[in-house]
Order: C-alpha cells, then sequence, then structure tokens
C-alpha cells in the first residue's frame, strides 16, 4: 500500500524545525530513519529537506526484527554522506541500547547534525511541542542559565516527596536548541540539562510522570540515591516496581546518576509519552545510566533511562543553607 502523502501542517512544522534546530540548507544531504509506529512523520521531515532543496535518503525499521538490543551489523553504513540525520522512531525502553550505539555511530562521524525523534507522533507534529516560538524559547533558556551559572549544588523537592540533592559543580548546562556535529538535539526540542557528578547525587526522587518510553506508572515510583547510585527502588504497583529494578540493574553503569533536564517549551503538552512531556515546563526529569555524550559526563552503560516529576522547586544550595530558587512550584522565578 502506498505510503499517505503528510498534511501540510505536518510538513510545515517538520521545516521550522529542521531549519531552526539543525540549521537545514540546500546543501545538506538527509538521512531520515523511521518506522511504522510514527506515521506520517518521517514523510513529513523528508519532504521539508525536499522542499529545502536538499538530497534524502529514507530508511524504515523493518517491524519483524523488534525490539531492536543492538545496532544491526552494516547499518552504519547508512550514514555515509550523510550531513543532518532525523531518527524519527519508536520511543519504547527496551531499545535504549541500540538508539545509543546509533546516536554514537552519529557523533563519531564528526559531520552530522542529528534530530533525535523517539516516540514523536503525528499530534506533535500539528501543534504542541514542535509549534512554538522558537526565538522565545531561546530568550527563556538564556535567562535559566544564566540563573544557573556557577551553581555547585542543586536541591529538589516536590509535594509528593522528592528530596534530592545534586552536585553540578563544573558541569555546564546547555540547551537543545541548536544541533552540533559534537551533540544532536531532540525533536521537539525544548530543555536546559547538564550531566551531574556521577558520585554527587542523594536523597530521594519521587516520580509522577512517564518513565522512559514505558509511560507513566499508575503509582508514583521512588527511587532512593546514595553517592550517586540507585539503591532501593520502590512502587505499590509490583510490574512497574520489577521493571524499573530491571533498568537499573542492567549493567554497572545503569543506576548511576546522568542527567538532570528541566523543560523550556510552552507548547509542550503532558501526554505520558516522555519525548514530549520531557520539555514541557513546570517538569523536571533526572536520568540514570549513560551520559559520555553530555559535557563532563563520565557514566558508561548501555541504558539511559529518564524519570520525569512534575511541579519541581529546585534552589541552589550554598554552604548547606538554602539559596536562590531556580523553580518554585514548576515556576521558573525570574529575577
Amino acid at each position: 500500500m502506498p505510503e499517505s502523502v503528510p498534511p501540510v501542517p505536518m510538513v510545515a512544522a517538520a521545516r521550522r524545525a529542521m531549519e531552526a534546530v539543525l540549521d537545514l540548507r540546500d546543501t545538506d544531504r538527509v538521512l531520515v530513519l523511521g518506522d511504522a509506529s510514527t506515521g506520517r512523520c518521517p514523510a513529513a521531515f523528508a519532504a521539508a529537506a525536499l522542499e529545502i532543496g536538499c538530497e534524502v535518503t529514507r530508511i524504515k525499521l523493518p517491524e519483524e526484527r523488534r525490539p531492536l538490543t543492538a545496532l544491526p551489523p552494516g547499518m552504519e553504513n547508512a550514514l555515509d554522506g550523510a550531513t543532518v540525520v532525523i531518527n524519527a522512531i519508536d520511543g519504547r525502553s527496551d531499545e535504549v541500547p541500540f538508539r545509543i550505539e546509533w546516536i554514537q555511530a552519529i557523533e563519531a562521524s564528526g559531520r552530522i547534525r542529528m534530530g533525535h525523534a523517539p516516540g514523536i507522533s503525528e499530534d506533535m507534529m500539528t501543534g504542541g511541542a514542535m509549534d512554538v516560538d522558537y526565538q522565545a524559547m531561546e530568550t527563556r533558556e538564556a535567562g535559566l542559565r544564566a540563573r544557573l551559572a556557577g551553581a555547585r549544588r542543586l536541591r529538589i523537592t516536590t509535594a509528593l516527596g522528592t528530596d534530592l540533592t545534586l552536585d553540578v559543580a563544573g558541569r555546564p548546562f546547555v540547551s537543545d536548541l541548536h544541533a552540533t556535529v559534537e551533540c544532536g538535539c531532540n525533536l521537539p526540542c525544548g530543555e536546559l540539562y547538564c550531566a551531574p557528578v556521577e558520585d554527587g547525587a542523594d536523597g530521594v526522587l519521587v516520580v509522577d510522570g512517564p518513565v522512559g518510553g514505558d509511560g507513566v506508572s499508575p503509582e508514583p515510583v521512588t527511587i532512593t540515591v546514595e553517592g550517586g547510585r540507585v539503591v532501593g527502588v520502590v512502587c505499590a504497583d509490583e510490574v512497574w516496581q520489577t521493571m524499573v529494578q530491571g533498568y537499573m540493574d542492567t549493567d554497572e553503569g545503569a543506576s548511576v546518576i546522568a542527567e538532570l533536564g528541566i523543560g523550556l517549551n510552552p507548547g509542550a503538552r503532558l501526554a505520558g509519552c516522555m519525548l514530549e512531556d520531557e520539555k514541557a515546563l513546570r517538569t523536571l526529569h533526572i536520568a540514570f545510566g549513560s551520559n559520555e555524550g553530555m559535557p563532563g559526563g563520565c557514566s558508561t552503560s548501555t541504558m539511559h533511562i529518564d524519570y520525569l516529576i512534575h511541579r519541581p522547586t529546585v534552589s541552589i544550595l550554598e554552604e548547606n543553607e538554602i539559596g536562590a530558587s531556580i523553580l518554585l512550584d514548576g515556576d521558573i522565578v525570574v529575577d
């Protein structure tokens, strides 16, 4: 059956995002990776690139081989000559090892700007997080990054019981608003993130948002962290507790603190999909596992799973005293 043509608004959203985030030019050679789960999204990115005048190649992951737990032999050969890669594919958590390998192959090329969209859906591309004022988002990001500059320790709390301290000394905050050949960006984009010091996290994280690509647990997931490593997982839903504990036990680095991310995108909706939820205002996510691709990050793992919380308060700790608040009940504090 022929693939249906993506509607004009989807193509327009793809073009705006690719021009703003990937600096797409007519001289680029674009590779679009897609699969059945993302509907007409890969076609929309391809059509947008063709409008601009790019050379476009498309690859579709075969469903009969899923889940992919490693990079298929020879797949990296598809990167030959590409300068931009779009990954419009399923965001399932059991394919994280495959996606990490693929991203590493892309970044190792030294010439490719990547738009990574695991879990993207057609409705994201016809409104919401893909239909935003990118310049306004950059202004918001710059203000928040300036307030975090020089911070050494942060404390994160929520009404549900999160109370987590992070050592971020020497770990710069960066945004995902502009891709480089060294570091790609999500599409939709919209977060400010850093790699906390791997042995410098202590406390409790009570997760009430999505977990990786698995959606939202029916009961909060409580994660206890000591010295940067997860030492306990508790959830009233036994299936979810077993699943999350399994992620932490995947390998030696899977339970190590990897990322702190703060949502910046005013169009992002809370839909239970990590790709969009983690960009939403008034959210924050903590990841455990690999962070080698982030400035200063040195945790090695085949996993990188995000855990999202709503309406966090984030404060700078100074000599064990609470200083300035960066977020207050989720809202960005403005001087």
